[in-house]
């Protein structure tokens, strides 16, 4: 009797064990479809390694990517090289992702790449740098970024109301040929040509540096300094500063970084024209992900679901982010960033702002 009571509670333990185990099995199992990505995206930069601007549009792609239960993958040529960038791009067509985010670093170059992934019906969406014009030529949803001239122009008319005549542009990354929008509308804000006004100054911040100081001792009478990235911002800064021209000369930058907040904040640099470039990680991905949901690739339908998305608005409130939404594309810039709304924006600065 006790015997058989044993052997009974035995089998009924093992029972119980095989159930909780295929119970844990299935647990388990349902725990990876949750964390399954609905999507699986890439987006495909201009820039190079050292490029640290990017850091917070790879963290916003992160978050899109929790957001939107998907998967990006962040590609980039090592040292910013536009024919590897095209290779980039159709690799990318190649494997066949559920939509494609690209720069537009140079239309020429970059077109027969984009052009096969557009021929596969590969969802594709551009950012950055490239112009809404010519995002529509090579069939994107839609373009995310800053008018490059729109924003140059506004900074000139700042530095124009200040009293400048003259300045410096500093281009670092003039294989970009959209780059020179930047100076060129700055240029026409305050009446001088833009080509006389440009160097090409290379990535490196010790040439970046010794080439703004030679220009400044050639042009002593400069009356302000463009420059297009943290990188040639920091360089240009040690130069302004050896030369004793610190807080004397009329400094503006594209874009923002901790050294750019602390020059802001002691005078050194007048403004930095911020971009947004949260949004240009974030909204791209977003886009794809609507596109990949609800089967639609209209900008108007696209817009309306992720305006209304409460992740998405919550993403904006924490960060102080403002969009601008036209028919077609989103628009993240141009802002400004001076000593007056400083504070609100560098508790995020090179993270999420």
């Amino acid at each position: 009797m006790t015997q058989r009571k044993g052997k009974t509670m035995l089998r009924r333990l093992a029972a119980a064990l095989t159930l909780a185990a295929g119970l844990s099995g299935l647990s388990a199992l349902g725990a990876q479809s949750a964390q399954a990505a609905d999507a699986h995206f890439v987006l495909i930069s201009h820039a190079p390694d050292s490029d640290s601007w990017w850091n917070t549009i790879k963290n916003a792609i992160k978050q899109a990517d929790e957001d939107f239960n998907v998967e990006t993958d962040y590609r980039n040529p090592p040292n910013g090289d536009i024919a590897d960038m095209a290779r980039l791009i159709e690799q990318a067509a190649a494997r066949n992702y559920d939509g494609v985010i690209t720069t537009i670093a140079d239309y020429d170059v970059l077109k027969s790449s984009i052009g096969k992934v557009t021929e596969k019906k590969i969802p594709l969406v551009t950012i950055n740098s490239g112009t809404e014009e010519q995002s529509a030529k090579l069939g994107a949803i839609m373009h995310v970024g800053q008018p490059e001239y729109v924003a140059g122009h506004a900074a000139g008319e700042k530095a124009k109301a200040a009293g400048v005549k003259s300045f410096l542009c500093v281009n670092h990354i003039a294989t970009n040929t959209v780059s020179f929008d930047r100076c060129r509308g700055f240029a026409d804000a305050i009446g001088v040509n833009y080509k006389t006004s440009t160097i090409d100054s290379g990535q490196d911040p010790t040439e970046i540096q010794s080439k703004v100081s030679a220009y400044l001792r050639n042009h002593p009478n400069t009356g302000a300094i463009l420059t297009l990235g943290p990188v040639p911002a920091a360089a240009t800064l040690k130069a302004v500063q050896q030369m004793g021209l610190a807080g004397k000369i009329y400094f503006c930058t594209f874009d923002f970084s901790d050294e750019i907040a602390k020059a802001i904040r002691a005078g050194t640099i007048q403004f930095a024209i911020d971009q947004q470039p949260y949004l240009q990680g974030y909204i791209p991905v977003a886009v794809l992900a609507i596109v990949k949901k609800e089967h639609t690739t209209d900008p108007a339908k696209i817009r309306q679901i992720l305006e209304a998305n409460p992740k998405f608005k919550q993403r904006l409130e924490t960060y102080g982010l403002q969009p601008s939404y036209g028919p077609r594309n989103i628009r993240s810039g141009p802002g400004f960033i001076t000593k007056e709304n400083l504070d609100k924006v560098v508790k995020y600065a090179g993270q999420y702002r």
